[in-house]
């Protein structure tokens, strides 16, 4: 795996193959960052169930503002702690060690997000309480998306709104805005 654009372009990720791992692949990430393009610069991006950091990396790399990473594997929080140390970026980033899900809950009234990124994993059976816990981090005008099996439909959330799906293969990319009073459209492209 490697960074695909920006000022980190090029260099390589650790690709561990450890039970439940499961990395966003070079063609799809650069896939997302093509529609989210205009909106990384200066962005405060969140990413959940951050494995190996990919998501949150190349974020950083094409402008983002300042990263979060979630991860409740120990193993790959060093893996992006090793990472960002190596290419001098530990001040651009913060990490939380544990549970997406609880942690999106406990931070539902602090800071909120520009663009949260979440890609648990695929058999994830609160797949709708990571959704509600990540709309409550949002910000008014942010981007929420979901990186999913495809064959497995999300549940509705009544704080979000559907507003994209790319398929690539076993898994898609499904983006959210925040719901308003009467449904506000957000723009991904």
């Amino acid at each position: 795996m490697r960074i695909i654009a920006g000022h980190l372009k090029g260099r390589r990720l650790a690709s561990p193959s450890w039970a439940g791992l499961r990395p966003t692949s070079d063609r799809l990430r650069e896939t997302l960052f093509n529609v989210l393009a205009p909106r990384i610069e200066g962005a405060r991006v969140l990413d959940g169930f951050a494995g190996t950091g990919a998501l949150g990396f190349e974020a950083l790399s094409r402008g983002a503002a300042h990263v979060v990473f979630v991860e409740s594997d120990r193993r790959a929080t060093d893996m992006i702690t090793r990472a960002g140390q190596a290419w001098g970026v530990e001040a651009d980033y913060t990490i939380h060690v544990g549970d997406a899900v609880e942690w999106l809950r406990r931070l539902a009234h602090g800071p909120r997000f520009d663009l949260i990124l979440l890609d648990p994993p695929y058999s994830l059976p609160q797949l709708r309480d990571a959704l509600d816990a990540a709309a409550g981090c949002l910000s008014e005008r942010g981007m929420l998306v979901l990186e999913r099996a495809t064959r497995r439909e999300p549940d509705d959330v009544r704080s979000l709104k559907r507003v994209r799906d790319l398929r690539a293969g076993d898994s898609t990319l499904t983006f959210y805005a925040l719901a308003a009073n009467g449904e506000h459209e957000a723009e991904t492209r």
